[in-house]
């Protein structure tokens, strides 16, 4: 049984003639209401509309209706209608037959299609298929009245006016079919005579309906989808060299390979059973950028290598638009793990960079990622990824591997939010004061927190806000342990401690900020002790060295510079 799967999707618009956007998604009905009725009240926009998206998982495919529309400019659609696209007027049968018809049929009838696994161009070219429809009744009518509502809505003609006008050209159109089909007009042309076909009809007025007709004959005995691609692309084989009749056929085999890719119950059977979305997106962006596709997914390993010619780009386009559709949906990559879900979303993002271009525009990439990235960091996802965690610092840490995998200033303030709540908690600073675990410890992971806060994507503000917080904790964990301290307390000389804080400094342990500074601080109160330079030589003597002054304070300087210490000031503290 088929599993639906329902959001709602809030457009605003800005401006007069503004286009509609999309600001969010969410499941949650009356709360995207809410948001779209706060843009209007906030002054944001200048009209907002809420519609809802319900996915059938048999298909694959969206039934699209407006529950919610306001502003100043309102559409003028009529919210029955809302899930089809406005139908351009048919006045006689071969309008049926048009770009924008076969896509309003494709949307309208998609269940249908699906379940006979036949395209647009097959079921208004077959009698069989059509008998078959017709006799479905409730499915016909409800087509008719949904694009009846469609042009009322831009027309002064009455609904049931147009219905009536419709069902007659549905009634002529069907009847001309199943007249041509008897009277055996759709030629059966055996493999290897389309091209000579296409030729003889280039010229003719109706020639792109018989030839659509003949192809159609010809994929009637094939049952499943990649059977019936395989047969489509064996024609491209046949494709004249140039003339009308080129023309004619690739447009013909083309046009029919688009309708079946865009059909997302096709797509699902012709990939096979993935893990997860994930997986069926990864398989999709491989075929987009004509990847080696597997043999035993004959039908797009073939259609690859035409993409890899840079051929059937009609095709290429489905493909890309139903990669970006995926992409902006709701659905989720990995939903078992948010980290598979990081990872599956990085990986998509690189491979699809490579294939931005002539089928995929970078500001349509960037805004369908910056939009997959905002369901990420909201309450409830960073909510159930956080409560994995071993710990506050794993908290964090998980916190830094989201940052790292989203797109958009946006999303990643939104995430640096969580971020400084977590580390200002009490749970957060009761962790690095437990005394059973050792301050050495404690003091390097707070350093390596900071130092991935450090080289995060945050704003800067927030982002020297967390480093600030962690270096303050780290400071007082310092103090109660007094790490530093025990340090200077040893009966050692300046050379020894100054040798025992670089080392600590060196060492991952300290971080940037008051903590570093104090350490810094000391070592250059340990340089300017008299006879500092000497004794510091015999200490590399006595290690198997035997440096010169210059040499020793060549090496000494390239130490505090690693640590943070410029050469000028660590010249200026050493004393001879």
């Amino acid at each position: 049984m088929a599993r639906q799967e329902v959001h709602y999707e809030i457009f605003s618009r800005k401006g007069s003639k503004g286009g509609w956007t999309m600001f969010d998604v969410t499941r949650d009905r009356a709360g995207a209401i809410r948001l779209a009725e706060g843009l209007m009240a906030d002054g944001q926009a200048t009209g907002v509309k809420v519609v809802k998206e319900t996915y059938n998982s048999e298909t694959g495919d969206y039934l699209t209706l407006k529950i919610f529309e306001d502003g100043k400019n309102k559409s003028k659609t009529d919210a029955a209608a809302e899930d089809v696209p406005h139908a351009l007027p048919c006045f006689k049968p071969d309008d049926l037959y048009s770009y924008h018809a076969r896509a309003t049929m494709a949307r309208l009838l998609s269940d249908f299609l699906a379940r006979n696994r036949i395209t647009v161009t097959e079921l208004i070219h077959r009698a069989d298929a059509l008998e078959k429809f017709e006799a479905t009744g409730t499915l016909y009518q409800h087509a008719i009245q949904k694009i009846a509502v469609a042009q009322a809505s831009s027309t002064t003609t009455p609904v049931q006016q147009i219905i009536k006008s419709l069902n007659e050209l549905a009634t002529k159109a069907i009847a001309r079919v199943y007249r041509d089909t008897k009277r055996e007009y759709f030629p059966a042309v055996k493999p290897g005579g389309f091209a000579a076909l296409a030729d003889k009809l280039a010229d003719e007025s109706d020639g792109a309906y018989v030839l659509n007709g003949a192809i159609t004959r010809h994929l009637t005995p094939a049952k499943a989808w990649n059977e019936k691609l395989l047969l489509l692309l064996a024609l491209m084989a046949e494709v004249p060299a140039d003339g009308g009749g080129r023309a004619l056929l690739l447009a013909s085999v083309e046009s029919i390979i688009a309708e079946i890719l865009n059909g997302a119950a096709a797509l699902h059977e012709l990939i096979g059973e993935s893990e997860n979305l994930g997986a069926a997106l990864t398989s999709l962006v491989e075929l987009f950028l004509a990847k080696d596709i597997p043999d035993e997914r004959s039908g797009l390993s073939a259609l690859a290598r035409h993409f890899s010619a840079d051929e059937l780009p009609a095709a290429r386009t489905a493909i890309a638009s139903r990669i970006m559709a995926e992409l902006k949906s709701v659905r989720r990559l990995c939903p078992a793990s948010l980290v598979d879900e990081l990872k599956t979303l990085r990986r998509i993002a690189n491979k699809l960079v490579l294939g931005q271009g002539k089928y995929l525009s970078h500001e349509d990439l960037i805004a369908a990622f910056t939009l997959r990235s905002k369901r990420l960091v909201t309450h409830d996802s960073v909510s159930a990824h956080l409560a994995e965690a071993a710990g506050p610092d794993d908290k964090l840490e998980r916190l830094f591997l989201i940052e790292e995998n989203i797109i958009g200033a946006e999303n990643k303030r939104q995430l640096a939010s969580f971020a400084v709540s977590l580390i200002a908690s009490p749970a957060f600073e009761a962790h690095f004061s437990a005394a059973k675990i050792p301050a050495l410890d404690r003091l390097r992971r707070l350093a390596e927190l900071q130092a991935r806060c450090l080289r995060s994507g945050f704003q800067d503000n927030q982002r020297g806000e967390i480093a600030d917080s962690l270096d303050r904790i780290a400071a007082d964990t310092e103090a109660r342990a007094k790490l530093l301290e025990s340090i200077e307390a040893k009966p050692a000389g300046p050379v020894e401690k100054t040798v025992a804080l670089l080392r600590i400094c060196g060492g991952g342990v300290l971080t940037q900020g008051r903590l570093s500074a104090k350490a810094h601080g000391l070592i250059l109160r340990h340089l300017g002790q008299p006879g500092f330079l000497t004794s510091y030589v015999a200490h590399l003597t006595r290690s198997g060295e035997k440096p010169n002054p210059e040499i020793a304070v060549g090496g000494l300087i390239q130490s505090l510079e690693s640590i943070g210490i410029t050469p000028e000031t660590g010249l200026k503290a050493i004393a001879a």
